[in-house]
């Protein structure tokens, strides 16, 4: 089972490589507050002094720790693969292996390449060093060196304004000194910002510590010094946000030769005061003094073990630094077993849902000639099969292409003609205008036709308008299927330009169909107001409606009669006097000789004179009148709207069928028919291949990007897949 954690570390290097958080791998996240003594606690694990120090906030960039154990039989320099370079040297068989680093103050690279007297001469604590992500190959083994070098690369992300960053530093550490351990370092914790530190640094400290510790699989390592008030602990509270039961957290209590005197830590080291399930262990650090005089961290061990069996004799063996790095090494072993059927399972989906991503990208083209064929065919049948409803892709939550051309037909341009009014904006006086202006200086004895005509041709007129936005609303539907093939089409998604072209090339060919179309519907308006056929069979002619209009006009006088007689019938009752016979009124007999002048058409020499005499009245039918309308106006002008509405309803539904078949006509099918030619006669230009097919940066870095993903996640998958049982036993 130890070899789980060099596992998770190569998965660890195969995921810094493509910089992903995608994959939540298992390790071990240190918090605490600063001054706490989470950088002691790391060095003692490490057994070196390596991490910055100094007031204020140090670590401000994440550092990703690698502890890797490499016994001095297996320092030999070995590249990625895990191969001895061929000029490797076996420093073992040399015996060049010091026991002291306080000689080493300058930087020492090797280089395999060197000859072995260099290498000699260079090389103090072969059997120890360290690696940056960020430098590579680079081997450090002066530690002052990598102290340094975290540092400047902090710096070099986060300013020196005292600023953090979230892009972690990548570190491992190659020794036989200490075991196999992933361990993130944190910031430590602040509420007051201190000189130039940001305002808000408490914020971006909390924030950045959440990132890590909400990761499901990582382990909490919660550093809170004995000195302090540990039921208040930042780190305590902070890890049971993200872990409220505890079952990922372990506490270290720092410092416990500083709590006051008189006072002891077994409640604490008991978990009587901070209660975690997976433990409380305590460490002594180095002093600020330890460190200046440069007290080694062997002796510092040493005395920790010491001060702990005088103090705490039967927690001696459960407590300390070496329980510690005994206690994590136990703890990431099993939390990674744990971990790694989801871990398996993850990777597999990623792999898949990567290879589809670069799939979508497509390959380099090679035949661009061909490409271009190809794409313009498939643009053009998904555009077709649009229109057509014959699509894959059918969408479901808006109505497209052909369904939707056929809803503005039928649901929009139907409909409203349907609801338009066969007499809208015909007023009665516009009616009796038209008759009599259509008469002359003569009285008219009938209705004159000329009058039904010119007000029948102006409503008609009226049709023209929704028929040219029903054609106006179909080239936009057109328009839209552009951009809604391009989407569909995954391969042409990489070329901009080609998708620009189609745009402009099919754009061009629908609005050259327009005006044609306009001009075709406007002609089919204009041909219904070129012949007004009073001899429609379905139109109601004027002696059918003139025969309806004298029956329900006898059948009023009628009840005017019976209703007229009564009342006489009633009043004669008491004054006894004989009942009066109602004469005609002169206007009845008139408005039914109107009306039958209007059937029988006779010749104005031979209209009857009226004999009856009125008293002559001027009146200005262009002023506003109060008066109410003649039974012989009522009429004529009932007998006009009746015919108008007859023969409108006629020629609505014939603009109703007739324009949605010249649209289709004149445009949809016409579109159909010529988009491939004209992009192909447009497009498929040696001289313009290169542009067309010229990806934009934006595809090319991201197919790079899921190619390098896809990669590492193929790399992670392979090292998963060679973890045999016996591992995780």
């Amino acid at each position: 089972m130890e070899q789980l954690i060099p596992i998770i570390n190569k998965l660890q290097d195969v995921f810094n490589t493509v910089g992903s958080e995608a994959i939540q791998l298992p390790q071990i996240v240190v918090v605490g507050s600063q001054s706490s003594g989470k950088s002691s606690v790391l060095e003692n694990i490490v057994g070196r002094d390596f991490l910055p120090r100094g007031s204020g906030i140090v670590t401000r960039r994440p550092l990703i720790l690698q502890l890797i154990h490499a016994p001095v039989s297996k320092i030999d320099i070995q590249d990625d693969n895990g191969e001895k370079p061929e000029d490797f040297y076996d420093l073992e068989e040399e015996n060049i292996v010091k026991d002291s680093e306080d000689d080493l103050e300058e930087e020492t690279e090797f280089d395999v390449n060197e000859p072995k007297e260099k290498i000699v001469q260079e090389l103090e604590e072969p059997h120890e060093w360290g690696k940056f992500l960020h430098t590579r190959e680079k081997k450090y083994y002066n530690f002052n060196t990598i102290r340094q070098e975290i540092m400047n690369e902090t710096e070099r992300i986060a300013g020196g304004n005292k600023g953090i960053s979230d892009q972690p530093i990548n570190l491992k550490i190659y020794s036989p000194n200490v075991v196999n351990l992933t361990l993130v370092d944190l910031p430590g914790m602040t509420k007051v910002p201190v000189g130039d530190q940001p305002l808000d640094i408490e914020v971006q400290i909390r924030t950045l510590i959440l990132k890590y510790i909400q990761n499901p699989n990582a382990l909490i390592l919660a550093v809170t010094a004995a000195n302090t008030d540990l039921a208040t602990s930042e780190a305590i509270k902070i890890a049971k946000e993200v872990d409220p039961d505890g079952n990922r957290t372990l506490a270290v209590v720092t410092k416990l030769d500083l709590m006051d005197h008189g006072t002891d830590a077994i409640d604490i080291l008991h978990g009587r005061v901070i209660p975690v399930k997976l433990g409380i262990i305590g460490t002594v650090n180095r002093s600020q003094l330890d460190i200046n005089n440069k007290k080694s961290i062997k002796d510092a061990l040493n005395d920790e073990a010491a001060y702990f069996q005088k103090h705490y004799p039967m927690l001696a063996s459960r407590n300390g630094t070496k329980y510690l790095t005994r206690t994590l090494n136990k703890l990431l072993l099993y939390h990674i077993r744990n971990c790694l059927p989801d871990l398996k399972a993850r990777v597999n989906v990623m792999v898949s849902q990567y290879q589809q991503l670069l799939n979508s990208y497509g390959e380099p083209v090679i035949d661009k000639s061909s490409t271009l064929l190809q794409l313009i065919t498939k643009f053009t049948s998904t555009y077709c099969e649009t229109i057509e409803g014959t699509s894959r892709n059918i969408a479901t939550t808006e109505l497209c292409g052909g369904a939707r051309i056929c809803y503005i037909f039928h649901e929009i341009f139907g409909k409203t003609l349907q609801n338009f009014d066969a007499l809208s904006g015909l007023t009665t006086k516009d009616i009796l205008t038209a008759i009599r202006n259509a008469t002359g200086p003569r009285p008219a004895l009938f209705v004159p036709e000329i009058s039904f005509e010119l007000l029948v041709k102006r409503q008609i007129q009226k049709l023209e308008e929704p028929s040219l936005r029903c054609v106006e609303m179909v080239h936009e539907e057109m328009q839209r299927i552009i951009q809604h093939s391009l989407q569909q089409i995954m391969e042409i998604r990489r070329f901009p330009k080609l998708q620009d072209q189609i745009v402009d090339v099919v754009g061009t060919l629908l609005q050259a169909r327009l005006q044609p179309t306009n001009q075709m519907v406007e002609n089919l308006v204009h041909i219904e107001l070129s012949y007004i056929n009073t001899n429609h069979p379905d139109f109601s002619d004027g002696a059918s409606v003139v025969s309806s209009m004298l029956a329900a006009n006898d059948m009023r006088r009628r009840k005017e009669k019976a209703a007229l007689a009564q009342l006489q019938k009633e009043e004669g009752a008491s004054s006894r006097s004989p009942p009066v016979e109602p004469s005609e009124p002169v206007v009845e007999t008139h408005q039914n000789r109107s009306m039958m002048s209007w059937m029988l058409r006779p010749n104005r020499n031979d209209a009857p004179v009226m004999e009856a005499t009125h008293e002559l009245k001027l009146v200005d039918l262009n002023q506003p009148r109060n008066r109410e309308l003649t039974d012989r106006e009522q009429l004529d002008s009932e007998l006009i709207q009746r015919l108008i509405r007859s023969y409108f309803n006629i020629i609505r539904k014939n603009i109703q069928d007739s324009v949605p078949k010249a649209v289709m006509c004149f445009l949809v099918n016409y579109v159909k028919t010529k988009i491939q030619s004209d992009l192909v006669e447009q497009l498929y230009k040696n001289e313009l291949l290169n542009n067309l097919l010229s990806e934009s940066e934006q595809v090319h870095l991201r197919r790079k990007e899921a190619s390098e993903m896809l990669q590492a996640l193929q790399r992670a998958a392979h090292i998963i897949a060679e973890i045999r049982d016996s591992h995780v036993l």
